[in-house]
């Protein structure tokens, strides 16, 4: 960090840290610290999940019957 705030590499101003220096829930958003802001999970990982599940519950009864 540069004398003035900045990163040395972009360039870019960081945010002067709060004083207390804690984090209450309303402030923090889990989606856009990890960079998923607008994302959803595709249709097919859905589709995969649900017909793993019912396969693994088949498997279950097949060993109890």
């Amino acid at each position: 960090m540069t004398d003035r705030g900045a990163c040395p590499d972009c360039g870019e101003h960081l945010e002067t840290p709060s004083v207390s220096g804690r984090l209450a829930p309303e402030e923090l958003d889990l989606k856009k610290l990890a960079g998923l802001d607008g994302e959803k999970i595709p249709w097919h990982f859905k589709l995969l999940v649900s017909l793993l599940c019912l396969y693994l519950g088949w498997r279950v009864v097949v060993i109890f019957v």
